[in-house]
């Protein structure tokens, strides 16, 4: 039986990545790496929370800010990578 503490980030860190997939739009592979960046992202802040020993927002044994900043910075970060690059506008 999963730990309800990992069942509670898994679905925190995946509400990021859809969330992110909502907003920016894109096909089901970009759907999948958001998540998977989430899941990546929350679980090293989670991490990092952990071993700086930061106290806000944290529920239980979850390091709610930093594992949140972490994942929403790996996910923008993903999006800059896989971002289409705009065509140049020919003003003829």
């Amino acid at each position: 039986m999963p730990n309800p503490v990992f069942i509670f980030a898994f679905v925190i860190a995946t509400m990021y990545g859809l969330g992110f997939h909502v907003i920016l739009g894109g096909d089901a592979r970009r759907m999948v790496l958001f998540v998977v960046t989430s899941w990546v992202g929350f679980l090293l802040g989670q991490y990092i929370g952990g071993y700086l020993a930061v106290n806000i927002l944290k529920i239980g044994v979850i390091h709610l800010l930093p594992a949140s900043i972490t994942a929403v910075g790996l996910l923008i970060f993903a999006h800059a990578l896989t971002a289409k690059p705009s065509s140049p506008v020919s003003r003829r």
